[in-house]
């Protein structure tokens, strides 16, 4: 018998929604995230729950579950903001912090943040920002 995917050792859907929904609110208030101009307008502009549905959404796809995500490549979606080097650190580090204060287990934490770390070319713009 096969492995699970890691959608399903995550929880599936509901699983994903609550990291998510704990994940964006910690991002939402993360002042170094925020220091981004362009990350601060977006966040003051778009609304949470549509970022929080897409965020699942990706999440969902990239761990093997349902293809649903709707959105822009991570290449597009993030043209715009000018992420540095730095300040994807920043937020793997909140993923990471989030994945373990929901209580997952280490080798799911490690796989997801595979996924995460295989995004860094196509989400950061500028190697720093002073």
């Amino acid at each position: 018998m096969s492995e699970a995917t890691l959608f399903e050792r995550l929880g599936g859907t509901y699983g994903i929604a609550g990291a998510v929904n704990v994940l964006v609110d910690r991002l939402y208030h993360n002042a170094s995230a925020n220091n981004n101009p362009a990350v601060e307008r977006f966040h003051k502009m778009e609304g949470q729950p549509g970022f929080k549905f897409l965020v699942t959404a990706w999440s969902i796809e990239q761990t093997g579950g349902p293809k649903c995500y709707p959105g822009r490549d991570m290449k597009e979606s993030h043209a715009e903001l000018g992420v540095s080097e730095r300040e994807f650190d920043i937020v793997a580090h909140e993923i990471a912090a989030t994945l373990f204060h929901v209580g997952v287990p280490e080798k799911e934490h490690n796989e997801f943040m595979d996924i995460i770390e295989r995004y860094r070319s196509m989400v950061v713009a500028v190697s720093n920002r002073v």
